[in-house]
């Protein structure tokens, strides 16, 4: 047992979040760095070319991504944050938990069959970044991962992995266990079976955390709903009008059942209104929040450098000691 826990957890250079990253990760991510004494953020920008980046766009959106989690309240004090390729260990665990890992594990994970079906086959580097999930939590001998259901698996090859390596070469890992958030997924404005996505073809679809309130208003307002003007909650019946009060409750920080006595009296039309006006009042002050940091990239490079040394502090000798137990010195 260890006497010690550490929540380490990644996110996707994917520029600036959207309501779904926001409500999904990132304001649980604030809450764990009160929770937890040792907490890693890391911007995992070696998972992000498993699908073809515009290097100019990739830094770009580093920095984004960046500015977005201090502005949410990332402290980088109380967590370390830091871009994921600037460690090199992650990429060299990587490569030994590879060797431990069968071929045919790998292959029923949810992700590869989804994405490699689209693109009728996937890069070897698609096909093995459960590997490197796995090198990025145990590196720092994670105790805890905030995961969303859709993850599970692959923390469980993590897990499956730590087993490994300890049988075959003595005990040195911790198994990490899963934080399941109780956030329910944010869906799509313009289709609400599917949820919220930064890729969605349809600008309507997706808010994104420094649109405009002229902008939030627009796609509040646009939002699918039904042909019954009353506002419920049934998300199974009503997935439209359900997602609104999902959006509404968790961004002003009340319960589903508040949201909908707040609704009391409104058609659909009218509650996209207070919808609004929850996602503004909360979003307003992150906006500003990013517009400022951005505009200092200096700032934010000098923030991820020291993340990033911290980072290495801890991963350089949990490294040095696997290279030992494997037999490389």
């Amino acid at each position: 047992s260890y006497s010690y826990s550490r929540v380490f957890s990644g996110i996707q250079p994917t520029g600036i979040p959207h309501l779904g990253n926001y409500l999904g990760a990132l304001e649980n991510w604030v809450a764990l760095q009160n929770q937890y004494p040792s907490v890693l953020y890391s911007i995992v920008d070696l998972h992000s070319i498993t699908q073809p980046q515009d290097p100019a766009q990739l830094r770009s959106n580093i920095l984004d991504m960046a500015a977005s989690l201090l502005a949410c309240g990332i402290d980088p004090e109380r967590a370390i944050l830091f871009q994921q390729s600037q460690v090199s260990e992650h990429a060299e665990l990587s490569w030994i938990l590879g060797c431990l890992t069968s071929m045919p594990r790998l292959r029923h994970l949810p992700q590869w069959k989804m994405k490699s079906k689209q693109k009728n086959e996937g890069s070897v580097g698609l096909y093995t970044y459960p590997v490197l999930q796995a090198a990025d939590i145990l590196l720092y001998k994670s105790t805890h991962v905030p995961v969303g259901e859709d993850q599970v698996q692959h923390l469980e090859l993590a897990q499956d992995l730590a087993r490994i390596f300890n049988h075959r070469y003595g005990h040195l890992f911790p198994e990490p266990r899963a934080l399941l958030s109780s956030t329910r997924k944010v869906k799509s404005l313009r289709d609400p079976s599917a949820k919220m996505s930064k890729s969605d073809p349809q600008s309507m679809a997706t808010i994104t955390i420094t649109d405009s309130p002229d902008d939030i208003a627009l796609k509040v307002r646009r939002a699918v709903t039904d042909f019954t003007s009353e506002v419920t909650f049934d998300p199974d019946t009503r997935p439209g009008v359900s997602n609104l009060v999902t959006i509404h409750a968790t961004m002003a920080m009340i319960s589903v059942e508040e949201a909908v006595s707040k609704a009391r009296g409104l058609d659909t039309g009218e509650y996209k209104g207070l919808v609004t006006e929850a996602i503004v009042q909360r979003l307003t002050p992150i906006r500003e929040e990013i517009q400022r940091l951005r505009s200092d990239p200096g700032h934010l490079e000098e923030v991820l450098r020291r993340g990033t040394r911290r980072a290495r502090e801890l991963a350089a000798p949990v490294l040095t000691e696997v290279r030992q137990r494997v037999g490389f010195s």
